[in-house]
């Protein structure tokens, strides 16, 4: 395999249009529905010593150790017997790697194929959880030197500031990047609501599902956090999604310990329920591929021609039908991102653009939402990012079944392009 010493093109289109994760948790204030699609499951940043050969390949190890944490949706998946010996050959699954140097230190930061790393889990009997995840909206009140605040979005100054929003902020998110979990705080004017505050504390839900009925979300926790014998404690209960079960609650000694606990924990439950069992994983992957501009059967036969005539697709499937709109699953060969490689080889089959998903987007949600991005800010882990899916309920839920983020594209028929071409 030849390797490229630059971000690869599909790291470098998450940049673009994707909601980035900050130096604080991104609010996301959309539909009530909120899941979303992890673009940068299978990327990641590792400190190296070097860039001797011997040290690069250490590096290579310890990053698809994250990813198989993060897409297996367990730790535990490192105790499985054969997963040392992938490890060692992790360069084989690498399609890009750039080597970083700065004052702080050596850093590697590498992209894996979605398609090897799955299939790598799944020949050592691991699950595999796919990049189409459930967005958890968590309230955070912590309690610290007598003071209770509630963790919200901050901007850039609150960061400089370092306060205690702050450090806890950086530590769930770190922590959510870690293990690939998408999480978002509620937005900075609900920080001085003392009431929401007081009842997030009583774990007392009912005002704080009305004052999330408009932030994008699946299932919200209600955390609180204070110090208990020398070390942090954080109690939790859940709120949709069927994650009812009661406080569960964890301790630890460092902000950053007890946040990887508290996210650990999530991830945790929802892969025990999404994720998919090693013996369940198809030889072919298998993407959602959603088209919009499709107007007649004429398009709809002319989309099934191109697809099937594509080397890498195996198979092609109509899944729905909705308006315009055309999701069809395809089985292929190879990476993903391959298989993106040769759908931008046809003129008709437009990438939608980042104003044209949001246009979408907004003729699915209420009129009086928005979608709120905060991408100022230091960035610790700048390649794990994720977006809404622009579906219902229904093709949210499906999503979740998937292993590998939804394509979307504009059809553009032959026609349409020579018009635009003539003008």
């Amino acid at each position: 395999m030849s390797l490229s010493g630059r971000i690869s093109t599909q790291a470098a289109r998450a940049f673009r249009q994707t909601l980035l994760i900050t130096g604080s948790l991104a609010a996301l204030i959309a539909a009530p529905a909120g899941a979303v699609t992890v673009s940068g499951l299978y990327s990641i940043e590792v400190p190296v010593e070097g860039s001797q050969p011997g040290e690069l390949k250490q590096g290579y190890a310890d990053g698809l150790e994250k990813v198989f944490v993060r897409v297996s949706g367990s730790r535990e998946v490192l105790d499985n017997a054969g997963v040392a010996e992938r490890l060692d050959d992790a360069e084989s699954l690498l399609q890009s790697y750039q080597f970083l140097r700065s004052d702080d230190g050596d850093r590697l930061r590498m992209t894996f194929g979605a398609v090897g790393v799955n299939s790598a889990l799944a020949s050592v009997d691991a699950p595999v959880w796919g990049a189409n995840r459930p967005l958890t909206l968590a309230w955070v009140a912590v309690e610290e030197r007598g003071t209770r605040t509630l963790l919200t979005v901050q901007d850039s100054d609150d960061e400089s500031s370092g306060g205690g929003d702050s450090r806890w902020s950086k530590a769930f998110q770190q922590a959510a990047s870690d293990r690939g979990l998408p999480v978002s705080l509620p937005p900075r004017d609900m920080a001085g609501d003392r009431e929401l505050l007081s009842d997030i504390w009583g774990q007392f839900t009912a005002r704080v599902k009305s004052s999330s009925e408009e932030i994008g979300h699946d299932a919200m926790a209600l955390v609180r956090v204070s110090r208990s014998g020398g070390e942090w404690r954080a109690g939790w209960i859940f709120d949709g999604m069927g994650m009812d079960e009661g406080e569960q609650s964890v301790t630890a000694g460092t902000e950053q310990a007890l946040a990887e606990k508290v996210i650990g924990r999530w991830a945790d439950a929802y892969a025990s329920r999404y994720a998919v069992a090693a013996g369940d994983v198809d030889e072919l992957p298998k993407v959602d591929i959603v088209i919009s501009g499709v107007s007649n059967l004429k398009d709809y036969g002319s989309i099934i021609d191109v697809l099937d005539d594509l080397t890498p697709v195996q198979d092609v499937g109509a899944s729905r039908v909705a308006g315009d709109q055309l999701t069809l699953r395809v089985a292929f060969s190879g990476e993903l991102e391959q298989l993106r490689e040769y759908i931008a080889l046809d003129a008709r089959l437009v990438p939608l653009s980042d104003a044209e998903e949001s246009n979408r987007s907004e003729e699915e949600i209420p009129a009086d939402t928005t979608a709120e991005t905060d991408p100022s800010g230091s960035v610790s882990d700048p390649l794990f990012v994720y977006q809404p899916l622009l579906g219902g309920a229904e093709e949210s839920e499906e999503a979740f079944e998937s292993l590998y983020e939804i394509l979307r594209y504009r059809w553009q028929p032959a026609s349409v392009i020579g018009s635009d071409v003539a003008e």
